[in-house]
């Protein structure tokens, strides 16, 4: 069975400045998307979809794209303004992207079979894509989807707060799913959303949710009723994948199968983060996870 990943690496990395989702930091000056590249491959995904910005295509094909594409299909989509409803007018002010679910629905007429989405400047480990692998040879319909969620606590930075979709599961089923912001630790290591304690053993979503192809044009429909909702002055305001799932499940659209990943995630939010990341990578490459070559 074909099996899609899709790599989101439209963001605008405010946080972090510049273009994180293409910045060195493998001991080989690899980028930190290959890692996630070079799992799903080693699991038996068989395409990898890029979303992108219109001026990053050129430069993702010369860092990555033409050397993996020897080895699996390769595709690009670009999420831009161009990608959505011929009906809508996008306000004079905004400047933000619209979104994972716009990102998703961007790469529609080139993702082949079940799919998973993973973001670019984030480090998941081997397990998730096996797990995520067997989840998509399962599906059989647009009502079948699937997580790989993580431990609170080992998806934390060192250098600000997060924002995590902290899940309820019952059994091996997603119950439900909450946007939760400025999740930071406090006094003692303690781990805070705002004001409130949140324990690190919670599980939360890391963007990667596995899908049937037949449910994007349910996505479009609830992407469309996105922006007919949106105000004027709701120039920031995204359409989520998070957010759109528990949607989903509170209509019964869909069910979520959930099955945790305990390898650590670090990722690129903050510039400070680079620094623990090319740390990180170099060890593993140590303890021989990775080889010294990739692609």
């Amino acid at each position: 069975m074909e099996t899609t990943l899709v790599v989101m690496a439209a963001g605008l990395g405010s946080r972090f400045g510049g273009n994180k989702q293409i910045s060195h930091v493998g001991p080989h000056g690899e980028i930190l998307m290959e890692y996630a590249i070079y799992d799903a491959l080693a699991e038996g995904f068989t395409q990898v979809v890029f979303i992108l910005k219109k001026e990053m295509v050129e430069e993702v094909k010369t860092t990555i794209g033409d050397r993996i594409a020897k080895r699996v299909k390769v595709a690009y989509a670009v999420q831009d303004y161009d990608s959505l409803p011929e009906w809508y007018t996008v306000p004079a002010e905004r400047v933000k992207p619209f979104g994972t679910v716009h990102a998703v629905l961007a790469a529609k007429d080139v993702i082949e079979g079940p799919f998973a989405t993973i973001n670019a400047d984030d480090y998941y480990g081997r397990e998730a894509f096996a797990i995520m692998y067997k989840m998509l040879n399962s599906f059989k319909d647009k009502s079948n989807a699937g997580m790989v969620p993580y431990i609170l606590g080992n998806t934390m930075s060192e250098n600000g707060s997060v924002t995590r979709g902290v899940c309820k599961l019952r059994g091996d089923q997603l119950d439900s799913i909450c946007e939760t912001s400025d999740i930071h630790y406090g006094e003692g290591r303690k781990v805070f959303a705002g004001d409130a304690a949140l324990s690190d053993k919670e599980v939360v979503s890391m963007n990667i949710w596995g899908f049937h192809p037949d449910l994007l044009p349910v996505m479009q429909t609830y992407f469309e009723d996105f922006l007919r909702a949106l105000k004027p002055e709701d120039i920031k305001k995204e359409c989520l994948l998070p957010v759109m799932v528990g949607d989903f499940l509170a209509d019964q659209t869909i069910t979520v199968k959930a099955e945790a990943s305990h390898d650590k995630w670090f990722g690129l939010t903050y510039q400070a983060d680079r620094e623990i990341v090319m740390k990180e990578l170099v060890e593993l490459h140590k303890k021989g996870v990775y080889p010294e070559t990739l692609f």
